[in-house]
């Protein structure tokens, strides 16, 4: 009885090992994909990575499944939309926002067609710079220099609240607001002549930033803190050109960012298109390791996300061009890349998916690194989690 135990342990052994050698053979190893699937997947994964990290402007004040933006939503898994209410390129109203009812529903479509919640952002600072004006039905919300003049913060904390609860209610989750440039130039024709700073005293700006952006948090409203390193002393528009501050910057001017970022208040810095040759002699901000990773992550200690302001502004691809703009703005730290398709260029709809493959294939070049697009994935993805954006 023995002797067949024996033969039929050893002919067991024998068929577990045949069994083996053929699940080797025919599983894969890559994840049970194909070696060529698993190469796919990889492949589309890191372009959907990629795709996170675009902030993208269109065109269209409602949208179905056929519409530009919504293939864009699907295809490259953008990360998310920035509407505007006027039109650039043609010269026109309107471009995304016509009355509060359609926007929200606009917002509220775009997100049913993304597989991954989207950043909705807008620029709602108040006075000049609000997309969301009252003569299409919005609140009418009072300047950061206006706010700025109650020294007692109840007009900042009145028209904050107001404005953080109509964004909250249209289905926004980002403002590109506030301001923390510091006036100490009035006649500066992008910031202090248009009422843009809340004052020229650092610290009265930070007091004013900080209730602000308290009441958009408690409204889950993200609040992204610009322009730095400061364009409160700069004498030119970077919408227009290259600007120059290396004869009127402060050090003063990091202030507010020192300030808010020791509170947590820092969720999100725009960077700016500005050229401070005592710092980076070659580079503006946006595409400079000095300011974004020396000043502002190793010595201010930001740990957020770092957004570009528009890449397609005329201080960068007038001077460096799309391709290098991009690679130079994602190595120097920009977690986000804004690209608004709203400038004084041409209305390009293969824009996000050019951005993308020049990432991609720098990455493939050995001129980006995996873990540098895995780092910007995982503060976007953080933010999101953070603000409820997704689950």
């Amino acid at each position: 009885m023995s002797f067949f135990i024996k033969i039929f342990s050893i002919l067991l052994v024998i068929a577990i090992v045949i069994m083996a050698i053929f699940y080797y053979i025919k599983i894969p190893k890559n994840n049970l994909l194909p070696k060529d699937n698993y190469h796919k997947e990889t492949e589309i994964l890191l372009k959907d990575k990629i795709g996170q990290m675009i902030m993208l402007g269109f065109r269209g004040v409602q949208v179905d499944e056929n519409s530009y933006i919504t293939n864009t939503i699907r295809d490259i898994k953008i990360g998310g939309v920035i509407l505007f209410d006027y039109d650039i390129p043609s010269k026109s109203f309107p471009r995304n926002i016509i009355s509060p009812e359609q926007t929200k529903k606009l917002i509220s479509d775009l997100q049913s067609y993304s597989t991954t919640p989207l950043l909705v952002s807008v620029d709602a600072e108040g006075g000049n710079v609000n997309r969301l004006k009252e003569i299409y039905g919005f609140l009418n919300i009072l300047s950061a220099k206006e706010m700025g003049q109650d020294k007692t913060l109840e007009t900042t904390e009145k028209e904050s609240i107001e404005l953080a609860k109509e964004l909250k209610e249209l289905g926004f989750n980002m403002n590109f607001a506030p301001v923390v440039d510091i006036d100490t130039n009035p006649q500066n024709p992008i910031i202090g002549a248009l009422g843009r700073s809340f004052s020229s005293d650092p610290k009265r700006v930070a007091g004013n930033a900080r209730v602000f952006i308290e009441n958009h948090l408690e409204n889950n409203i993200i609040s992204v803190v610009k322009h730095y390193p400061g364009h409160g002393s700069s004498t030119s528009d970077s919408h227009l050109g290259i600007v120059d501050i290396t004869n009127t910057y402060q050090k003063e001017e990091l202030n507010p960012y020192i300030e808010l970022n020791k509170e947590g208040l820092l969720d999100v810095v725009m960077t700016a298109h500005i050229i401070n040759r005592s710092i980076d002699k070659e580079y503006p901000a946006t595409l400079s390791p000095d300011f974004l990773q020396r000043i502002l992550r190793e010595e201010i200690g930001f740990e957020g996300v770092i957004i570009s302001d528009d890449i397609q502004m005329n201080a960068i691809v007038d001077n460096y061009g799309f391709r290098e703009a991009i690679i130079k703005a994602v190595n120097a730290g920009c977690d986000i890349l804004l690209l608004s398709n709203n400038g004084t260029t041409e209305y390009d709809e293969q824009l996000p998916y050019k951005a993308i493959n020049i990432i991609y294939d720098a990455i493939k070049e050995g001129k980006i690194s995996k873990e540098r697009v895995e780092e910007s994935y995982h503060r976007i993805y953080n933010l999101k989690k953070k603000f409820g954006v997704i689950n």
